[in-house]
């Protein structure tokens, strides 16, 4: 495998699709969903028979949706191949680092093929899981992989896909949407790795426009809705959130209370969306999903040699809450010249 610095290939995302966003219930941290891909197909040349296990940073609906993606990925690439694929899919639940632990500790014990950890501490602790074994971990949206503060480039056994955000472009799109923007709100939880590179981001770009910008940080569902009161007290023109776990399940307790205040909430991921926020621009999840199954799946049965460190996949897919669009009285209008639009609706998962 390349070490740092390597150069990424970028892989383009075809026109947004239909987003599945059922969620996959979790218990106690035990594995569960467990499912075998090719049940009912022909059977697998030479009983070639895999196992994966997929484990979800948390349960919220881009996880939800990566998740289920890679599970639908596996299956078709099983029954292509003639081969077997068992995987089962488990969640951290609210972003417990004790029970990913456990889980990444079963899966090695396991002697898995490979893991799929979703989200950046899912990844940084099925690596420190696998570190004896060697385990292939084939990670799903990581941001920023090579982040000093992420560190999971250079090592042998770990590759995967990231969803690094624009957040210069989704500053454009709220200048494009509101030209006379005073102050930009900057929503964000400290526990998550992956906002701060794009928070820094967003800093320097407002900076470099003489745009005033106020900071508010949370790391619980009450801390969420605190911080997006005072925001809104602070009297901002919109506020923009990256793709972080934290504040986007926390989204349901908090859009109704920013339209109240007329607010657009721009986002980096279409889950935000789907949960009340204004707009996103970031990756199609679905098709994340996919290409880390597909990857994984040539992990396992080719080995790691000529792996990238990881795989960015292209965003530029704009969704737009057309309820909260019109609860705002916003015309979105402008969007369609900046990338492919999505409309969608609330929905309550």
């Amino acid at each position: 495998m390349k070490k740092r610095n390597v150069c990424k290939k970028f892989f383009a995302i075809a026109a947004a699709a239909a987003l599945s966003l059922s969620l996959c219930a979790c218990g106690t941290g035990n594995p569960q969903n467990s499912q075998t891909a090719d049940e009912n197909s022909r059977q697998p040349t030479e009983d070639k028979t895999y196992t994966v296990a997929i484990i979800k940073q948390m349960d919220h609906a881009s996880l939800d949706e990566i998740a289920n993606a890679v599970a639908t990925e596996l299956d078709q690439i099983a029954a292509d191949n003639g081969v077997t694929i068992k995987y089962t899919i488990t969640s951290g639940q609210n972003n417990d680092q004790t029970i990913l632990k456990q889980l990444g500790d079963q899966a090695v014990a396991d002697k898995v093929d490979a893991i799929i950890p979703i989200a950046t501490t899912a990844a940084q602790i099925a690596a420190l899981c696998a570190e004896d074994t060697k385990t292939p971990v084939v990670f799903a949206a990581v941001s920023y992989p090579d982040d000093p503060s992420v560190n999971l480039t250079g090592i042998d056994y770990v590759t995967g896909t990231s969803d690094a955000l624009n957040a210069s472009f989704i500053i454009d799109m709220m200048l494009a949407q509101n030209p006379d923007i005073k102050m930009v709100g900057l929503l964000y939880s400290l526990s998550e790795p992956n906002s701060a590179p794009p928070i820094a981001d967003a800093k320097a770009y407002l900076e470099s426009k003489n745009i005033p910008y106020v900071e508010q940080t949370a790391n619980t569902n009450d801390e969420v809705i605190a911080a997006a009161a005072a925001l809104a007290a602070e009297g901002v023109d919109a506020i923009f959130t990256p793709t972080d776990n934290v504040i986007q399940s926390a989204e349901l307790a908090i859009y109704e209370s920013l339209i109240d205040a007329g607010i657009p909430h721009y986002t980096g991921a279409d889950s935000f969306v789907r949960n009340g926020a204004f707009t996103a621009c970031g990756v199609n999840y679905t098709e994340l999903g996919k290409r880390t199954a597909s990857l994984a799946y040539d992990v396992i049965t080719q080995g790691m040699d000529g792996v990238e460190d990881y795989y960015l996949m292209e965003g530029g897919i704009i969704t737009v809450n057309t309820e909260t669009a019109a609860a705002l009285d916003i015309d979105y209008s402008v969007f369609k010249d900046m990338g492919t639009v999505v409309e969608v609706v609330t929905t309550e998962d």
